[in-house]
């Protein structure tokens, strides 16, 4: 089978359309710009080419307005999407609509649910089908009651990406994608080495960490796209003489399963051979990972630890079933 996907890099030159520009070019609805929060369309169409194969199932458990949805089905990819919030539920819709109007792959869905329902049976025909997971870390502003991002623990980022785990198949990708967020003061946030600690207990190894423009690539120079607002605040930090530079790009942290991290690096003839040493306490593209109570259990052939994925993926199917079963007794 041909691999079409994009060759990895480590810089995304995706910023060289304007944010109206891109979501006007895939036919996205105009209030989409409202969201915020949402990753651009040129960032969600380099994560898709890259990491799935046409026919694949992209998911999104935290879609916003829809923009991975509508890349997604553009690229002919299966589209998945979750939000709690009538607002969103209703622009990720619209777009998903617009671009099976236009055209697109046709199979896209948008659910009124929160991102926790993934870890339930509801979620049961997810089990070990995703090849990938795109969603934005979303820090702002925070709905009532939400933690910020920037005083999270790894326990508060682990707890949702469990579930995400679960649905990954094997070869499959968990890409989050992070805006820069500053503290009141202005100190830019470390969300990363809290994110990556949280993936980590969840059982996901990172294995990437790009750079996604916003920023315009001319020639040797970037030219910036921040908003009026980010220049103002940026003009007032420089005149009380704090130097603060103007925004230029999303980070985009790219996992996998920990079982193929280490079958990738130790190579597949020599994984059934591995010690228990290596297993614990691997390296992986150079860096060490503490949680691997994942690689412990499944690390030996691969054949078994697909085996093992189809098991739990038909016992959640059964759930399933006896449940809408009894759904429709009731009814």
């Amino acid at each position: 089978m041909r691999d079409d996907r994009t060759p990895p890099l480590s810089v995304w030159p995706t910023g060289q359309r304007d944010p109206l520009t891109q979501l006007r070019d895939v036919g996205c609805v105009p209030e989409t710009d409202a969201d915020a929060e949402r990753i651009p369309p040129a960032v969600a169409a380099h994560a898709i080419a890259t990491y799935t194969r046409p026919g694949d199932l992209v998911v999104d458990p935290d879609c916003g307005a829809g923009t991975v949805l509508n890349a997604a089905l553009h690229a002919g990819r299966h589209a998945l999407g979750l939000t709690p919030q009538s607002r969103w539920w209703t622009l990720a819709r619209a777009n998903v609509t617009a671009a099976k109007h236009a055209g697109a792959w046709p199979d896209g869905a948008v659910l009124d649910a929160h991102p926790q329902a993934l870890g339930t049976a509801r979620a049961a025909g997810l089990i070990g089908r995703v090849a990938l997971i795109l969603t934005s870390l979303r820090t702002g502003p925070l709905q009532s009651g939400d933690p910020d991002p920037a005083k999270s623990t790894p326990a508060d980022f682990a707890t949702p990406l469990r579930n995400y785990e679960s649905l990954l198949r094997d070869g499959g990708h968990l890409v989050v994608v992070a805006r820069p967020h500053r503290h009141p003061d202005g100190e830019l946030a470390d969300l990363t080495t809290q994110l990556v600690a949280g993936a980590t207990a969840a059982g996901l190894v990172p294995v990437e960490r790009c750079v996604a423009l916003t920023a315009e690539l001319r020639g040797s120079r970037l030219v910036t796209r921040a908003s009026l607002t980010e220049r103002r605040s940026a003009a007032r930090a420089r005149s009380g003489g704090s130097r603060t530079a103007l925004v230029a790009h999303h980070e985009v942290l790219v996992f996998e399963l920990a079982h193929d991290a280490v079958l990738a690096a130790e190579g597949t003839a020599r994984a059934s051979c591995l010690t228990e040493v290596e297993i614990t306490s691997p390296a992986v593209r150079g860096a060490s990972y503490s949680e691997w109570m994942r690689a412990t259990h499944t690390v030996g052939l691969s054949a078994g630890s697909r085996a093992a994925r189809r098991s739990r993926s038909a016992q959640h199917d059964a759930v399933s079933v006896a449940r809408f079963d009894n759904d429709q007794e009731a009814a």
